[in-house]
């Protein structure tokens, strides 16, 4: 039998730096194939989509991962109904502005000035990585988004604010998995509750994690993958799966 591969889609960095500690964590009967986004030039989620086309598995079956900002872009690829494509995976995703509620802030944050400089380690502890941080995680998030462009950020950052995939979730035929992490206070909850609404039969699972799930939770995250695939994905027929809830 042929080996699923599981595509991963990274955040708003981009840079697929930070699945390091996940990546050892992916049973091994999963091929793994991490893809990051142009550094130093913004595409928009429409482009982004016919850069993934050009970037998945041609040749055998996989599944799409999307982790934050790379979740619409998911949803987006796979409205389309692409070949070979057996299940996708929203980490901590959305389909909307994530920060609906936050009112103008985000639009306010949201420009290149703010992304040349180091975010505060209170910060990035509270709204993504979790108060209990190691030092180890900080570090690479500050690496990885000093690699980017601080103009390819804030574009990025606008295009989520921005992001409107409800018609394409509805179009989805193949098992769809989201990755809730409990302590989030960056995605909304009501972001899951509006795929749900869109997509009935969306499998759920929460983890008790910051916004980082995979990178804080990530042997928990790989369990809950591995599961959902083996269940839903491996030899199953689109549009079959059955609505369900864990936490974990």
């Amino acid at each position: 039998m042929t080996k699923l591969t599981l595509v991963l889609l990274p955040g708003l960095d981009g840079t697929a730096e930070l699945f390091a500690n996940f990546l050892p964590e992916v049973p091994p009967d999963l091929d793994v194939v991490a893809l990051a986004y142009p550094r130093q030039e913004f595409l928009s989620y429409p482009e982004l989509v016919l850069w993934l086309s050009e970037a998945v598995p041609k040749d055998r079956p996989y599944v799409l991962l999307g982790e934050s900002y790379g979740s619409p872009l998911a949803v987006m690829f796979a409205g389309g109904r692409p070949a070979n494509l057996k299940g996708i995976i929203l980490c901590v995703g959305f389909i909307s502005n994530p920060v609906k509620n936050w009112g103008f802030l985000p639009w306010l944050l949201a420009r290149r000035f703010f992304f040349q400089f180091n975010p505060p380690k209170f910060a990035v502890k509270y709204f993504i990585a979790g108060t209990d941080a190691p030092d180890s995680l900080l570090l690479a998030v500050e690496h990885a988004t000093r690699s980017v462009s601080a103009d390819v950020l804030a574009r990025r950052a606008k295009a989520t604010l921005n992001c409107a995939a409800a018609r394409e979730i509805r179009l989805i035929n193949v098992p769809l998995l989201y990755l809730q992490a409990a302590n989030d206070r960056l995605v909304e909850k009501r972001c899951l509750k509006e795929i749900q609404r869109l997509h009935p039969a969306t499998v759920s699972v929460s983890i008790r994690a910051p916004h980082l799930l995979l990178q804080r939770e990530p042997r928990l995250a790989a369990q809950a993958i591995a599961q959902f695939i083996s269940a839903h994905c491996v030899g199953r027929d689109p549009g079959l799966d059955a609505p369900g809830v864990a936490r974990v």
